[in-house]
C-alpha cells in the first residue's frame, strides 16, 4: 500500500528552556497507508492534539520530519499552506460550519478557494451531501440541521478538495450514541471507498476497536494498542 503520511521522530515541547516548559511529544512515530482508517487513543492532555495539528501542518514540530504521500514537507509557509488546503482534510467535536451559509455552500466553499468553478464546486458539494443522506439539507443552515447532519455536512466539507488525509479529532464526541454510530459508520465507508487515509483521535474505545488499527500516545511517544 502507498504511504498516505508519515511522522517520524516528532518532538514537540512548549515553552522550551523555561521552568514551565512542557514537553509533549518525544520521538513519535507513525505511518498511515491510503485506504486505511487508524484509531488514535490517549486521555487528555496526552498530546494527541498537538500529534493532529503537526500531521495537519497547523504547527511545526521542534524536530522530526513529516511525510505527505511519501514527500518530506518543505518549512515554508506557502507551501504548507496549499498542501493543508489541498492534501489534508480536517473534521473536529464541533463543525465549524459557517452560520450565514448553506450546507451545499459551506462545502462548496473550500473547493472555490481552491480555484474551482461554482458550477464544478457546488456539484460536487452536492454530490457528497447527497452521499451521506442529506440530499434532501442543501439549502439548510446549520442552525436547521440537527447535530448528525451537521457532522455529516463537516465531513464532506472535509473531502470537498479530495484530500489524501483525513484528521479527525474526537469527531463524534459531541454526539449522542445512535447519531455517532450512524456519522462513524458512513465516515468509514467513504474513507474506505476514496482510499484515503483516516486518522481518528477518539475516546470511544468501541468504535477504535471497529477501524483497521488502534494507536496510543503514551508518554509522547506513538505505540500500537
Amino acid at each position: 500500500m502507498s504511504e498516505a503520511l508519515a511522522l517520524d521522530g516528532i518532538e514537540k515541547c512548549y515553552n522550551p528552556g523555561q521552568p514551565n516548559a512542557v514537553p509533549v511529544l518525544r520521538g513519535a512515530t507513525l505511518r498511515l497507508d491510503a485506504g486505511e482508517v487508524v484509531a488514535l487513543v490517549a486521555p487528555s492532555g496526552a498530546g494527541k492534539s498537538t500529534l493532529l495539528h503537526i500531521a495537519g501542518l497547523l504547527e511545526t514540530p521542534d524536530a522530526g520530519e513529516v511525510r505527505l504521500e511519501g514527500q518530506a514537507v518543505a518549512a515554508r509557509d506557502r507551501v504548507r499552506t496549499h498542501l493543508r488546503r489541498d492534501r489534508i482534510g480536517f473534521i473536529y467535536q464541533f463543525h465549524h460550519l459557517l452560520p450565514e451559509f448553506t450546507a451545499a455552500e459551506n462545502v462548496a466553499l473550500p473547493q472555490r478557494a481552491a480555484g474551482a468553478s461554482r458550477a464544478a464546486a457546488h456539484k460536487r458539494a452536492e454530490a457528497l451531501l447527497g452521499r451521506v443522506g442529506l440530499a434532501d439539507r442543501l439549502r439548510h443552515r446549520p442552525a436547521e440541521m440537527s447535530g448528525g447532519e451537521q457532522q455529516r455536512g463537516a465531513f464532506c466539507r472535509a473531502l470537498a478538495n479530495r484530500p489524501a488525509v483525513l484528521l479527525g479529532d474526537e469527531p463524534t464526541g459531541n454526539l449522542d450514541p445512535e447519531t455517532a454510530e450512524r456519522v462513524f459508520a458512513e465516515m468509514t465507508e467513504v474513507v474506505r471507498d476514496t482510499g484515503l487515509a483516516a486518522l481518528i483521535a477518539t475516546h470511544n474505545l468501541d468504535l477504535a476497536a471497529r477501524m483497521d488499527r488502534v494507536l496510543r500516545l503514551r508518554d509522547g511517544q506513538v505505540v500500537a494498542g
